[in-house]
């Protein structure tokens, strides 16, 4: 990579990171090219983004932002999770840490706040935007349905007692 390229990616990258809502930061040691891939894809189905960058250019792209908090933590192999939705990019990449132990999380950043590791894990357990738009979807539909059955069982009973009427007499 020459200057402009790395500068490019340094803008690129301080971008995407100031918009993104949580940011994940992990040790990816002996991850090969088909590891990354496969987890740069669950990232992509989650609407998240995964990045190997060398920790140089991550401290410039976080420098005097509210991300500036990792800084410390950048050290050794590392790579970058991230994504608008709160918990997107925590719960793809502690799910693929749990089956490969050539990455493992080290820190993050919701907003300007810092979560350990721990906190990162906790975080992955809560629902995504996604399944909480479908439990709400279902608890709105839900009293709907019950209204149609309530308005609907009179003429159903009627029926009923209609029908019992002309097979007595």
């Amino acid at each position: 990579m020459d200057k402009i390229e790395k500068r490019e990616f340094v803008t690129s990258l301080s971008s995407d990171l100031s918009e993104a809502n949580l940011v994940v930061i992990a040790r990816q040691k002996g991850m090969t090219v088909v590891d990354t891939q496969a987890l740069r894809k669950k990232m992509l189905e989650a609407n998240a983004q995964f990045k190997v960058a060398k920790n140089t250019l991550v401290r410039i792209a976080v420098k005097d932002t509210d991300r500036e908090v990792l800084i410390p933590h950048l050290n050794g192999p590392t790579a970058i999770a991230y994504s608008e939705d709160f918990v997107a990019a925590a719960k793809v990449i502690c799910e693929y840490a749990k089956t490969n132990n050539k990455i493992k999380i080290v820190c993050g950043a919701l907003g300007n706040k810092f979560l350990t590791s721990d906190a990162v894990q906790e975080l992955a357990k809560l629902p995504s935007l996604n399944e909480l738009r479908g439990k709400l979807v279902g608890i709105i539909q839900a009293p709907a349905v019950k209204v149609a059955c309530v308005v609907q069982a009179p003429a159903a009973q009627l029926a009923r007692v209609l029908s019992a009427y002309a097979t007595r007499g």
